[in-house]
């Protein structure tokens, strides 16, 4: 925004900074710029904007939360102080889908898995952060276009595959991607991401990614522990995973883990509002385990009512096929028995008892037989008692207010009952990435580009945004508890953890105000912003000032 005194004499621009200035002074604390510069050197020498700017424009972007698509990137840049957040030189039309189009060419022709995993190792370095502990999951992502949907998908070309799959957001209808992470546990930073097809299941693809990338991440961070939900518990993973501990929830449909809760899931429900659990030995897929029964007040809560209502729908189900059953006439004996048990083998709520068979006598002619008449023939029927079986619903309560954890690491003083329920619960910080990937804000809830090359590049931009958020909130928290120091919530309490995006929003409304293209001033900053600031250090207080 442009404005002159009266006398015209005297220029005023308005640049909006806000939260960009952290996002950028995060993106230069990590030196991402430099790293993908080195990486991907630029093509072409007379080009001033390098692929390592053209990454750091689409994360200011990515973080800008302001809707707008890859390709309105000059549009988003046309009101921020380019060369404060760029570097000298840089204009907003550079910034165009063209160069940037080269650099996800150029990260494609790289490897995307490769180019991630570099940057993050780094930055998980630079940070001092303790990667022993990871968690992997994978997460759905729609995708505007046809694109090789109809095709075959190639073997080994390394081209994903853009079809529906099995959609995390309920839209069997919409071609997807699949991102699989894996996640250091104390910043939730992503320290590898794979793009995958669209109809990839979570089951192979953690095989592949256990065979192709743990062995890596233990050498690089000092990867010690994977944790990870029910899909990576089958035989086949477990026994490519003798070389690293891990943590895992089990699958329900496994038969010894549903007796296993059939004979602990009483005494641990003794006290229905207070959580407890039961370790046991355990031997699966030939490995010996340590599973961890955990009975959850909060999820029996949650279950009530729908196995409530579950149990009542099947109980009427059955008692109208058990009527129906009685009401039928069978030509012999045979053929009664026959029908008895086909019935009683699909019965679950309701069980028969005082089961007579009957031969009843039938007449051509209605009315009441004379006295002697023989019967024109003999039918079949069956008469019963019905019952309800109130064990089956305490059952199905007892599965669904009851989990299994398993482990391979048997030494509880390495690894405690209380540390691997807690180590498990963390998963949660995998959850919320996918969370912020698909918030609506963000610039890539759904992707539209030319190819599947770029979208598999930008994955990995999408990917490195939640990097550097999370490295941000991460610092933000760090400094604020070593300092004894808060900022205010929400609710204008001081905390010291407070989330990057609430620190975002209370940057809100500050400006650069530029006179006569010379002179510069920081409008709409409060104490505790600055106080924010100098805590996070030099290169952030420079770039607000």
């Amino acid at each position: 925004m442009a404005a002159h005194t009266d006398d015209d004499s005297t220029q005023y621009d308005s640049k909006v900074l806000e939260h960009l200035g952290m996002v950028a002074s995060m993106i230069d604390e990590l030196a991402l710029v430099e790293t993908i510069d080195a990486m991907l050197p630029k093509d072409e020498e007379k080009r001033t904007l390098s692929h390592g700017q053209a990454v750091k424009a689409m994360l200011l972007n990515g973080l800008g939360f302001s809707r707008r698509a890859l390709y309105l990137t000059p549009l988003f840049f046309k009101d921020k102080p380019v060369e404060r957040l760029l570097g000298t030189g840089i204009t907003a039309d550079m910034l165009n889908d063209d160069a940037l189009g080269r650099t996800l060419d150029a990260i494609y022709k790289y490897g995307v898995e490769r180019f991630y995993s570099q940057l993050s190792v780094m930055s998980a370095t630079k940070l001092k952060l303790h990667c022993t502990t990871t968690h992997l999951d994978s997460t759905s992502i729609h995708v505007d276009g046809v694109y090789n949907s109809h095709q075959s998908p190639e073997e080994d070309s390394g081209i994903i595959h853009i079809t529906q799959g099995y959609s995390r957001d309920h839209r069997p209808d919409l071609n997807q991607v699949v991102a699989q992470f894996i996640c250091e546990n104390q910043a939730g930073l992503p320290l590898l991401m794979a793009p995958l097809s669209g109809h990839s299941d979570d089951k192979s693809g953690f095989r592949a990614t256990i065979k192709e990338h743990i062995a890596q991440l233990k050498t690089e961070v000092g990867l010690e522990y994977i944790v990870a939900d029910s899909a990576f518990y089958t035989a086949e993973t477990l026994k490519e995973s003798n070389h690293f501990f891990w943590v895992s929830r089990v699958q329900e449909i496994i038969s010894l883990a549903r007796q296993a809760i059939v004979d602990y899931a009483p005494s641990l429900m003794q006290q229905p509002d207070e959580m407890a659990m039961q370790a046991i030995a355990a031997h699966y897929a030939d490995i010996e385990q340590r599973w961890l029964i955990v009975y959850s007040p909060q999820a029996r809560n949650r279950s009530i009512k729908t196995v409530t209502k579950q149990c009542n729908n099947l109980s009427t189900k059955e008692v109208k096929t058990i009527k129906e059953l009685l009401k039928q006439e069978f030509a012999c004996e045979a053929d009664a028995r026959a029908a008895l048990a086909k019935c009683q083998k699909r019965l679950v709520m309701t069980h028969l008892s005082d089961i007579l068979l009957t031969e009843v006598p039938r007449y051509k002619k209605s009315g009441r037989p004379p006295e002697g008449a023989k019967p024109d023939r003999m039918v079949t029927q069956i008469s019963a008692t019905l019952h309800s079986d109130p064990a089956i619903y305490t059952q199905k309560l007892q599965r669904k207010s009851c989990f299994i954890l398993a482990t391979n690491q048997l030494d509880t003083d390495a690894l405690s009952n209380d540390k691997l329920l807690q180590t498990y619960k963390e998963q949660q910080k995998v959850e919320r990435g996918f969370r912020f990937l698909k918030d609506p804000m963000f610039m890539a809830s759904t992707l539209f580009l030319k190819s599947v090359t770029r979208i598999m590049a930008l994955m990995s931009i999408m990917t490195l945004c939640l990097l550097v958020y999370a490295a941000l909130e991460y610092r933000i928290r760090k400094v604020l508890k070593e300092n004894e120091e808060t900022v205010p919530n929400q609710l204008g309490v001081g905390v010291t953890n407070p989330t990057a995006r609430w620190v975002f929003q209370y940057f809100t409304g500050i400006h650069i105000l530029v006179i006569n293209k010379a002179q510069t001033i920081v409008l709409h900053m409060n104490d505790t912003q600055r106080k924010l600031l100098r805590l996070l250090g030099e290169r952030y207080l420079e770039i607000y000032s």
